[in-house]
């Protein structure tokens, strides 16, 4: 028999788990739900002290208290951190750890890392450092109700499991959040199985498609011990698909579920050569910026090329090194345009003001160029790059003739934890008059990415805005280096005409 040990994420108990658990013991599983000192019926336990290490040894008592020889510890977001920190106490007694909608903390990570909304990690932050004040501080408050969707997508919870949720939720002592985990050699070596939830913006696709850039941190996911199943919905599948959720624990519990593969030996698909011919010209490098000149005197229009992200700091070559940038910033300097491609700084999903901020630089810096028409400039984001979009959709400035955006991410899903106003193309899209908005949509696109293309291009009938689709349906993320067919090509071509026609009316 398989004894399941389920932690739940912040301010919540064990009665989050209820129906998830009778389905469990039904299948003929153990099911122990636990609550955390400070959680649930166990508020009044908690005071000042009451830290990660007080959850690490909540998670270690239940595991004694177990009489099964296998232990499966789930972690459900925050519940993450105590789960490995206890397995890392007891790793004879577990037969494997469950990250249930749970980022990926390492050594000396605190939870406050994970947490999905920016403006919580800020306060916390701010509530430890030099500036903190005392009383009671070290508790902090939950989600106010109507609000939880900050922490994660609250899709298919019912409206009284969310009234519930909202009612018997409990402040969270700081100390759990802020004291950094300590993780064993011998916890990172047991066999684990994600659970994403892709209404929540987390896919297996996205997962592999994030493995396949190289990122050396993602390398121990493809242990074949190492397993992934997707629930269709948001981020609390305990409350809006319990059943569903006890029979992915049941089949993980038994080793089953998608194993990823090792990237392929051979070049990176992200490396392969561009789908168009361009001519092979010089390229200037000033700092973060490379630019592609044409072959024409006087001041030229310039496109200044997006990449997208996050993409691991240690990556080589650096994204203006990929190929597919290369010959975007080529071709257009065949087309008689600057072409242009930034090293932004979107490392994770933490950077984006920073990266918003280096793509503000560069314009300037190329805006200001003699060789460059500084009233003439077009922006062309990529993928996750397409958040960047939003500063200049809510405010067009009047050298900004065109914006362009291929395969892009369009808002921030709910795990991104970009939950301010800002970063929210489809929200500022209302703000951008007739602004001209060049749209490449890819057919095959990873669903939870085509679900924010969908959301935008709703907004975009709304208020009528100057959104033009250049559709290919039989492409994937990041086509041009993979799919070269006559559609991709002829894509690309539409996409460049059309930008540079905004440039040049």
């Amino acid at each position: 028999m398989t004894a399941f040990i389920l932690v739940s994420g912040a301010h919540t108990g064990d009665w989050v788990w209820q129906e998830t658990a009778a389905r469990l013991r039904e299948a003929g599983a153990e099911a122990h739900p636990a609550t955390l000192t400070g959680m649930g019926d166990r508020r009044h336990e908690a005071g000042p002290d009451t830290g990660l290490e007080t959850h690490v040894e909540d998670v270690v008592a239940l595991i004694d208290r177990v009489g099964t020889p296998d232990v499966v510890l789930v972690g459900h977001c925050y519940g993450i951190h105590p789960v490995l920190g206890a397995a890392g106490r007891r790793p004879e007694r577990i037969a494997r750890i469950v990250y249930l909608d749970a980022g990926q903390p390492q050594d000396g990570d605190p939870a406050l890392t994970l947490i999905p909304d920016q403006a919580v990690r800020d306060r916390l932050a701010r509530a430890t450092g030099p500036d903190a004040r005392t009383g009671d501080d070290w508790l902090v408050p939950p989600p106010a109700p109507g609000e939880w969707h900050r922490w994660g997508s609250t899709a298919g919870v019912p409206e009284a499991a969310l009234a519930r949720l909202a009612d018997r939720a409990a402040p969270q002592p700081l100390g759990t959040l802020t004291q950094p985990l300590r993780l064993t050699e011998a916890a990172a070596a047991l066999p684990t199985t994600g659970i994403l939830c892709t209404a929540n913006g987390s896919s297996i696709a996205m997962v592999e498609q994030v493995l396949r850039m190289g990122d050396p941190r993602l390398l121990a996911l493809v242990d074949p011990r190492v397993t992934f199943f997707e629930l269709a919905t948001g981020h609390w599948p305990m409350l809006s698909a319990p059943a569903e959720l006890a029979e992915v624990l049941r089949r993980a519990a038994t080793g089953e579920g998608h194993r990823l593969s090792a990237p392929a030996p051979e070049q990176p698909a992200h490396l392969r050569p561009f789908l168009l011919d361009a001519t092979e010209r010089p390229r200037e490098r000033v700092g973060r910026v490379d630019l592609y000149l044409p072959d024409a005197d006087g001041p030229r229009p310039a496109v200044v090329f997006v990449h997208g992200g996050p993409v691991p700091e240690a990556a080589r070559p650096t994204p203006r090194d990929w190929p597919a940038l290369i010959g975007y910033g080529r071709y257009v300097a065949d087309q008689g345009a600057v072409g242009v491609t930034v090293d932004h700084r979107l490392h994770g999903l933490a950077d984006y003001p920073r990266a918003a901020e280096d793509i503000a630089e560069a314009v300037e810096l190329v805006r200001a160029d003699p060789r460059v028409d500084g009233d003439r400039v077009a922006l062309w984001y990529f993928s996750g790059g397409g958040l960047l979009s939003a500063d200049r959709l809510a405010a067009p400035p009047p050298w900004l003739r065109c914006i362009a955006a291929t395969y892009p991410v369009l808002q921030p899903p709910p795990s991104w934890g970009l939950t301010g106003s800002r970063f929210r193309p489809a929200d500022a899209l209302r703000s951008a008059g007739r602004l001209p908005f060049v749209l490449t949509r890819v057919g095959q696109e990873i669903p939870e990415i085509a679900a924010t293309v969908e959301e935008f291009l709703a907004a975009a009938a709304e208020c009528a805005a100057a959104v033009e689709v250049v559709d290919v349906p039989d492409a994937r993320h990041g086509f041009e280096t993979i799919d070269h067919t006559d559609q991709t090509r002829a894509a690309v071509r539409h996409a460049v005409r059309s930008v540079l026609g905004h440039l040049r009316s």
